[in-house]
Formats: C-alpha cells, sequence, structure tokens
C-alpha cells in the first residue's frame, strides 16, 4: 500500500468542491497491522470542499471485509457501509484530539486522510462478529453441532408445583 495516495496537497486545489475515490484492499489493513479483516473489497468516495478558511471532507464507504466468525470460526463476508465528517481548520499547530475537527498548522500544504479512513472503517465492523448463517441456521457446522451438544439444559418449571411461600407474596401484587 502507498501511504502517498490518500495525502491530498490542498494548496494548489481550488476554492470548491473535489471529489476523490480509493479503493481498500487487504493490504491497507496489513500497513495498520490490523489482524482482524482477511481480505477487503471497499470503495471509499471522498467529498473534499475547500473553502477560503476551512475544508470539509465527507467520507462515504461501501463494500465488504472478510472477517472470521467468533462462533464458528468461519470466514465470511461483512458488509460495510459507513460515513464520517470531518472539517479540517488551521491554527497555531496540529491538533487531532477532537473526532469531527483536524486542525492543521497555518503553514502545511497536505494532509494524510489515511487515518480517518482506516479508522471509519474499523469502527464500522461489528464487535461481535456472528456469520449470517448462523443467525438464520443455515450453516452447517462440526463447531455449531457441539455448542448445540453443550447447551445446558434447561428444566422445566412445573406450575403445579409451586412454592406456597411465593403464592403468599405474589398474591399482595394482584390483591389491591
Amino acid at each position: 500500500m502507498k501511504k502517498k495516495m490518500f495525502v491530498i496537497p490542498f494548496r494548489g486545489l481550488k476554492e470548491k468542491n473535489h471529489q476523490f475515490e480509493y479503493e481498500i484492499k487487504r493490504e491497507f489493513f496489513e500497513f495498520y497491522q490490523y489482524e482482524d479483516v482477511c481480505d477487503a473489497n471497499l470503495l471509499v468516495q471522498l467529498d473534499f470542499n475547500k473553502k477560503s478558511t476551512l475544508i470539509e471532507a465527507s467520507f462515504k464507504v461501501t463494500g465488504s471485509v472478510e472477517v472470521i466468525c467468533d462462533l464458528t470460526n468461519e470466514p465470511f463476508q461483512q458488509p460495510i457501509d459507513a460515513k464520517l465528517d470531518l472539517v479540517i481548520k488551521f491554527g497555531e499547530e496540529f491538533n487531532n484530539e477532537d473526532t469531527d475537527i483536524l486542525i492543521l498548522p497555518h503553514e502545511a500544504y497536505e494532509v494524510d486522510l489515511s487515518q480517518y479512513i482506516y479508522e471509519m472503517i474499523v469502527l464500522a465492523i461489528p464487535i461481535k462478529k456472528v456469520h449470517p448463517g448462523v443467525k438464520d441456521g443455515t450453516l452447517k457446522s462440526e463447531i455449531l453441532d457441539k455448542l448445540e451438544e453443550l447447551k445446558p439444559k434447561e428444566e422445566i418449571k412445573n406450575n403445579k408445583s409451586s412454592d406456597p411461600r411465593w403464592d403468599k407474596l405474589k398474591g399482595l401484587l394482584t390483591d389491591k
């Protein structure tokens, strides 16, 4: 991955809306040493609106990443659809403490947006990754069979053998 492709030299750009597109593949995540993504096929669209005193950057990512299911250890395609709006202002020194505002020094002539693209994608991936076949019951896996086998058996409660002490307390709720 060439990190330089995410660097936008804004000094020479006219004051108007510019559009950029980036294809994100596996190498992008390898650069950041993020191992949860096995493969990626993402498209990032960037609206880069340069104004006289600030820059508005609006990111939109669509596509999918291949991740490993937390339950079955099976790989699957996780769809990704995320947006991020970033305002780039100019000040005395670099400051990226705010998630929505980036402050660059007045003498800056370019901005590297790769970190923002990376964070937007990683935050769009669910914390618990579950294969869609697990949710709808179509995935056949040895691990799922073993989990079902080891699932604790629920005791069937018999309504006729209730504890009379609790029945008296329940009566307090119904007797008014």
